[in-house]
């Protein structure tokens, strides 16, 4: 089994291969000694001066005046993981748990949180073992970092809570007496470092951005099969068409468009029309502009999840303790809402073509069956898709240009960016949907063309997909 020494860098494409090896993570040498650097620094500190520190001698929020016992700083960290493990709705996916999980020791193997090495290393237990704590979709503002959801992913860490064990649902008590573990007693400081953090928004935006990748591809190999099903014209594929406007994503799209449909005899044959609808010959210029947004939104999170987000900032090096904002979610809300709009787009132009290609235009019986009329044919998978297109418009809404108050007033702008995360979510699985009611329509439209065949690729791929989905 693969060994990840969690470092100074992590990227997407190391992601998607941990998670589907099943790899191991460990601290790497480097990282478990700035682990300790700074807690020992913050221990030093707390031992020789009185001095207000935020959250860790003092109360959260609008309690930030409240001075603490030195006899309760522990006390202080395990009653914040209890109150703040107050999260509502759906369970978060098993999926984007883990890649929480694993977000959350990377933050913290920088050594500006002063944690202490054995709870990192308790994080790295329930990764590796695929112990998966219940975090809900609910509850986090997106502000003081992601509060409720990272107090749900880290109550278990102190034998509290709830977890997914070997597909089985129980306490976090039953799980350490199963495995005849010890809770955590938290020091100084842990429980903010735990709870203060990005890693709500940034594990679902990695999770997005590895499906949205994908997705794009996919999206741009069923509107070429779309491009034969409705007999459409390559001349708005042109390099030269491209090259005047040179926008990096219209390139790629068009190239990919055009690679796909090498070899399609229904590409190249005489055209009775001379110009094609905007969802067929603006497919560069649509779907190229959503491979750059996927593309923005990768760079915003690849910085995020290199990132220190919880608070304060420990630096030993320089003798500072600083109460800063990391936490606060706004460059990930805004990518996020940024995603959600690209990828409605997909599915909006998805949409069109399916609409097309069911009109009965260019050849094509109506609803793409041969007696329509006694027979409906794909009239109501448009509809469905419709349907689902205009809820997608719905959640692209932008969740980061709302704020609400919180904490008596003192955390009074928020970012929102746990709703955009977890709406952007529904787009996708939405996306899907539209995606495949184009891939149907695509398919039966081709199949309405024989002999005449598309290119090898699609030709290749038709047939596969005809063996799930057969010709009606």
């Amino acid at each position: 089994m693969k060994l990840f020494a969690v470092n100074s860098k992590i990227d997407f494409a190391t992601i998607k291969s941990l998670l589907a090896d099943n790899a191991r993570i460990a601290l790497s040498e480097e990282a478990e000694k700035k682990i300790d650097k700074a807690r020992k620094y913050l221990d030093k500190k707390l031992a020789s001066s009185k001095e207000p520190v935020y959250g860790i001698n003092t109360g959260f929020g609008s309690l930030r005046n409240v001075k603490i016992d030195t006899k309760d700083y522990s006390l202080l960290q395990t009653n914040l993981l209890r109150s703040h493990a107050c999260g509502s709705g759906n369970e978060v996916p098993a999926e984007i748990v883990k890649i929480m999980l694993l977000l959350k020791v990377q933050s913290l193997s920088y050594g500006h949180s002063g944690i202490d090495v054995s709870t990192v290393e308790r994080l790295i237990d329930f990764y590796n073992n695929d112990i998966l704590p219940v975090v809900y979709e609910q509850g986090s503002l997106g502000a003081s970092g992601d509060l409720a959801p990272l107090a749900h992913l880290c109550l278990p860490l102190i034998g509290e809570g709830e977890v997914y064990y070997k597909g089985k649902k129980k306490t976090a008590a039953a799980l350490y007496k199963e495995l005849k573990w010890k809770p955590l007693e938290l020091k100084p400081k842990e429980g903010l470092a735990l709870l203060n953090g990005t890693q709500f928004m940034s594990a679902y935006g990695t999770w997005l951005i590895l499906q949205a990748q994908g997705l794009t591809i996919l999206g741009d190999t069923i509107a070429a099969m779309s491009l034969d099903g409705f007999d459409c014209r390559l001349e708005p594929f042109n390099k030269l068409v491209q090259d005047v406007r040179p926008h990096k994503g219209q390139k790629e799209c068009a190239a990919f468009i055009l690679q796909t449909l090498k070899g399609s005899k229904i590409a190249v044959r005489k055209k009775t029309d001379v110009q094609d609808p905007y969802s067929f010959r603006c497919i560069p210029q649509v779907h190229g502009a959503i491979r750059d947004v996927v593309e923005h939104v990768q760079s915003v999170f690849l910085k995020e999840i290199n990132s220190v987000t919880d608070n304060p900032l420990i630096f030993p090096d320089e003798d500072e303790i600083i109460s800063g904002g990391n936490f606060h979610g706004h460059p990930l809300a805004m990518a996020l809402d940024y995603l959600s709009i690209a990828l409605a787009d997909l599915g909006n132009i998805s949409e069109r073509r399916t609409y097309k290609l069911i009109s009965g235009e260019r050849g094509l019986p109506a609803f793409l069956v041969k007696s329509p009329g006694i027979n409906s044919g794909l009239m109501i998978l448009q509809y469905s898709a419709a349907a689902v297109v205009s809820q997608n418009k719905q959640y692209a809404t932008p969740a980061s240009v709302d704020s609400i108050v919180s904490s008596n007033g003192q955390e009074d702008y928020v970012s929102m960016g746990a709703n955009a995360a977890t709406k952007c979510y529904k787009v996708i699985q939405n996306l899907k949907t539209i995606l495949a009611a184009e891939l149907i329509t695509a398919a039966q439209a081709l199949t309405f063309r024989k002999p005449e065949k598309t290119s090898p690729v699609l030709e290749t791929m038709l047939a596969k997909f005809q063996k799930q989905v057969p010709f009606y």
